[in-house]
């Protein structure tokens, strides 16, 4: 990870497979990591407090947007930053967790852009994402 720092990577997802977490403990990374299958919900954040100093929130895996909502309020007093990830997925899914990435630093929301999306979905333009429109609501 050191090397990464040089090239601008502000961020590394989980560098160790779930329930290998251990082998993190006091590491002190040169670039941020974020917890994503280590931590899903908020009975998962404790675990994860000082090998992590990141969540990746998927609203798939979470519950959806009100537990999401509640995992980010939960690892924000436990001092811990927020990515907002996805699924292969629609416009349609990643519409509420836009509004969840609001509140984060990180966002990876480009399920739609890798699956054939649905009518009036959301507008990408390089990686930048924009809020859904009315017509996407049905």
């Amino acid at each position: 990870m050191r090397l990464l720092a040089p090239l601008g990577v502000e961020l590394v997802e989980q560098p160790v497979p779930a329930g290998r977490d251990a082998e993190l403990e006091g590491l002190r990374a040169a670039v941020p990591l974020a917890a994503d299958e280590s931590c899903q919900t908020r009975t998962s954040l404790d675990a994860i407090i000082g090998r992590y100093s990141h969540i990746n929130i998927k609203l798939d895996k979470a519950g959806g947007l009100t537990e999401a909502l509640a995992l980010r309020h939960a690892a924000a007093t436990r001092g811990l930053g927020v990515m907002t990830g996805c699924m292969l997925c629609t416009s349609l899914a990643i519409a509420p967790a836009f509004y969840v990435a609001m509140q984060g630093e990180f966002a990876d929301l480009d399920g739609p852009l890798l699956v054939e999306d649905r009518p009036h979905g959301l507008r990408f333009d390089g990686s930048d994402v924009f809020p859904p429109e009315p017509g996407l609501w049905g």
